[in-house]
């Protein structure tokens, strides 16, 4: 692992002044491959955090294009990006902010033939989308290659956050929290509405817990994190690995 440079030293040294982070950190970073699965109002400032902490290697995935309903929340976005396709648009935005790293884009949505390849490459998976389809679908390629998931979504007012560590066996799932066959959450924004700074503090949450996993800190799994931003609330909730789960459960290793 090679040193940093004077110029690294200087640009994270907020960082590595943390006995959490040090120099060994800072190095980790540099090193990770990190994949933001869906460019939007959750994608934005969770890319942008990441590649300001010199995580070096980044692959931004979304096919879809910005559009002027997008500006409110999807914070590295203007008039001048409509019609551009997002992860295009955010790679160069990124790239200014930190010439440093390196950013893949993936111009289109991910997919369970495309999937493994990107899962085979990197490190950790931030499921920034909003469908219920690419989480259930992110959740399994991640269980399938042993790759952390950091699972963040919101609606109006509210958000919640998960971690799912498949190299933990006692870990639960984002399956085991809404299975497949029962009702799981189907609204998003285009259907009730969300608030800007709502996205950010749930993307902060995932920025966060990303850059612990990457430098070795320990990171609490099996606990669903909810936010009331009418009240500026945080209640957390204990998971349990559902031995019944089709995705991570006694059933799917047969």
């Amino acid at each position: 692992m090679s040193v940093l440079s004077n110029n690294e030293q200087l640009r994270y040294s907020r960082q590595i002044m943390l006995n959490q982070i040090g120099e060994a950190g800072q190095q980790a970073l540099r090193n990770a491959k990190v994949l933001i699965v869906g460019m939007g109002g959750l994608g934005n400032p969770t890319a942008l955090y990441l590649a300001s902490a010199g995580v070096g290697n980044l692959y931004l995935a979304d096919g879809d294009n910005v559009e002027i309903s997008n500006l409110p929340r999807q914070i590295l976005f203007s008039e001048n990006d409509l019609q551009n396709n997002k992860a295009d648009v955010a790679s160069e935005k990124l790239q200014q902010q930190n010439p440093e790293i390196n950013i893949e884009v993936i111009d289109e949505m991910l997919d369970a033939e495309l999937g493994p390849y990107y899962l085979d490459l990197v490190d950790v998976v931030i499921d920034c989308s909003d469908n219920i389809a690419t989480r259930y679908l992110m959740n399994q390629l991640c269980l399938e290659h042993k790759v952390p998931l950091i699972v963040g979504a919101a609606t109006g007012f509210d958000g919640q956050h998960l971690l799912v560590d498949p190299r933990n066996p006692d870990s639960a799932c984002y399956q085991c929290l809404f299975p497949a066959s029962e009702k799981a959450p189907v609204n998003n924004c285009q259907s009730i509405g969300i608030l800007g700074p709502v996205l950010a503090i749930i993307a902060g949450m995932q920025s966060l817990t990303a850059i612990k996993l990457l430098t070795a800190n320990k990171v609490a799994v099996n606990q669903l994190s909810l936010f009331d931003g009418l009240s500026n609330q945080w209640r957390q909730f204990t998971l349990n690995k559902q031995a019944t789960c089709p995705a991570c459960g006694r059933a799917a290793s047969k």
